[in-house]
């Protein structure tokens, strides 16, 4: 008996449960060094005990998220093998030089982050630990750009040719810098930074909201938001970049995308809706020009159609979805921030009433399910490709009829990883709630 019939299918399904689920952690793996970097340097700047107390808090839970990251991690590169080898086959020459330099680029972040933890009030100058997260966020940023590498080679191949159907004369210098990995590095690192500016707003506000440390959790909040606006806009803007590069090198994606099935010039960008007979969208917003825009910059661009290709070649139209689930997170979490900015700086009421606050802590899950969505999007919008043009996921798939029950023990472990996540990250800062850590600090400072 087998859980899906195809094992095509039952091969993707558990490869978008890996990454869905590997992606959470690995966005906490870039953003969090960054925003403790930012809370030390304020702290030492300032000589203010909150903003350190939140470096040294935030690292502390970093460490259980970096530890599962591993984990997961590790069995992406595992899947790999298990689940595609006809396409490790042809490329694993290509793609294994970004996936030892990424394990190499963690073990980098990991040790300089093990360095900084326990070097914690042991320099007389605070300025030279502060100098250990320099590598700790480089560590991250790398990891993300050595992994996104593999997936901006799997979209624009390069750095190769083919000969009787072998990948030969492989260059993995040039593999790795195709016409994608711009747009897709800056992208990846941009969200993470924005992602989790908003998750420690939303951590904050609702703090806020149980009346708990108002001054700690008020700067903690301030900081989060304003990092999280300046990345917004900076991830609205490459988003933009994105879209150019789909309608140069990938217009199949972007007309799936967009529900944009003939070739025309002024097209408009349809926002959500249902497709009905005849590829007519209805329920959508339809806004004028706005898809000629970002697709050559001009609202008088001619747009290429789904006509265009063949129907097998076509991806699947549910991306418009996921397109639309992560512009309309971005839109909002970008007004959101840009309000409670004028608001604090023109001392508006509401940016402080309750029903703001909570609008604060959905942003937070909110920000990571338009991280989700994006990623559904690049991958799914992929489709029929394993590696565009090369290999379809039909000829790199693995012909196991097990690979439903490994989608159900992976599932499995997923939840107990997660759930021990919550659990280890709750015990840990109840046990050490803020007073007791601020006593702390102020006890080490007075002795």
């Amino acid at each position: 008996m087998t859980l899906f019939e195809d094992p095509a299918y039952a091969s993707r399904m558990l490869t978008l449960l890996t990454l869905s689920f590997h992606i959470i952690y690995a966005t906490i793996g870039v953003g969090v060094p960054l925003m403790i970097m930012i809370a030390q340097w304020i702290g030492i700047k300032n000589n203010d005990n909150h903003y350190l107390l939140m470096a040294r808090r935030w690292a502390k839970g970093f460490v259980v998220t970096v530890a599962v990251g591993v984990v997961t991690g590790t069995i992406i590169g595992l899947q790999l093998s298990l689940l595609w080898p006809s396409f490790m086959e042809l490329a694993g020459n290509i793609i294994a030089m970004p996936l030892f330099m990424e394990v190499f680029a963690f073990f980098f972040e990991a040790i300089f982050l093990g360095i900084y933890l326990y070097t914690w009030d042991r320099f007389d100058n605070p300025k030279k630990h502060l100098l250990l997260l320099i590598p700790v966020a480089v560590g991250g940023g790398m990891s993300a750009y050595f992994i996104t590498v593999v997936n901006s080679f799997m979209n624009s191949p390069a750095g190769f040719d083919i000969i009787d159907g072998e990948l030969v004369n492989a260059n993995p210098l040039l593999a790795m810098f195709t016409v994608s990995m711009p747009t897709k590095v800056a992208h990846v690192v941009s969200t993470a930074y924005m992602t989790i500016a908003f998750m420690f707003a939303a951590i904050a506000a609702f703090r806020l909201l149980q009346k708990k440390n108002q001054e700690y959790h008020k700067k903690s909040l301030h900081m989060a938001m304003k990092i999280g606006l300046i990345f917004a806009v900076a991830t609205a803007l490459i988003g933009d970049l994105s879209g150019k590069y789909l309608a140069a090198y990938q217009p199949e994606k972007l007309a799936a995308a967009e529900w944009h099935f003939e070739t025309t010039t002024e097209a408009p960008l349809v926002m959500w809706g249902v497709l009905g007979e005849d590829n007519e969208a209805k329920y959508a917003l339809h806004v004028p020009y706005a898809l000629s825009i970002l697709a050559h910059g001009l609202p008088n661009s001619e747009v290429i159609g789904l006509e265009e290709f063949p129907a097998d070649e076509q991806p699947p139209l549910v991306i418009h979805y996921f397109f639309d689930t992560m512009v309309t997170i971005g839109m909002f979490m970008i007004a959101l921030s840009l309000l409670y900015w004028f608001g604090m700086r023109r001392k508006w009421a509401f940016v402080e009433k309750t029903w703001y606050r909570w609008l604060i802590v959905a942003g937070g899950p909110l920000s990571f399910l338009a991280i989700e969505a994006g990623w559904w999007m690049a991958e799914v919008g992929r489709q029929p490709w394993i590696l565009r043009g090369l290999m379809t996921i039909e000829d790199a798939a693995t012909t196991s009829d097990y690979v439903g029950w490994m989608f159900v023990l992976f599932a499995v472990l997923y939840f107990i990883l997660g759930v021990g996540t919550v659990v280890v990250l709750s015990y840990m800062f109840r046990k050490n709630p803020v007073e007791k850590d601020l006593e702390h600090m102020q006890g080490g400072e007075s002795s």
